[in-house]
């Protein structure tokens, strides 16, 4: 079994949280600033939503958790796995308002379910992975505020 199981990024963006939530729970939000090819979402809980990648990646995920505008959480398919193993992590965005803005926090967990290899690749992406996604957020949010 792999350790750690949780990955954690906290950014403070200049925007109100009625933006942030829509560039997190709207398919043109989420291809955007997420799956630079397209995006989908039924915004519900065990609703579908997938994301599509320029490298012809496609992600499907599950909606599991909508408490608007300050819980958003989903599962998705583990990076490194094939597409047909049935194991998921669990991303919970969580959203805050501040006096200058939006403090989002993100958690990803679900890593320990996996072996020592595959858990060093899925986490290793993920936690990357979350570094430069929201980075790509804030400049999202920028440009269209």
């Amino acid at each position: 079994m792999g350790f750690p199981d949780r990955i954690e990024r906290t950014v403070d963006l200049a925007h109100p949280a009625a933006q942030v939530w829509a560039a997190l729970t709207t398919a043109d939000g989420l291809a955007a600033w997420f799956g630079n090819k397209g995006a989908t979402i039924e915004l519900r809980p065990g609703g579908p939503a997938t994301l599509d990648f320029e490298n012809n990646f496609h992600q499907n995920m599950r909606v599991e958790r909508v408490e608007e505008p300050h819980v958003f959480g989903f599962t998705w398919q583990i990076y490194g796995l094939p597409a047909d193993d049935a194991r998921r992590t669990y991303v919970e965005f969580t959203l805050e308002p501040t006096p200058a803005g939006t403090r989002l926090t993100v958690v990803e967990t679900g890593f320990a379910q996996l072996p020592d290899d595959d858990h060093k690749t899925a986490f290793g992406g993920n936690t990357d992975g979350w570094a430069a996604k929201l980075a790509e957020l804030g400049d999202y949010l920028d440009r269209t505020a």
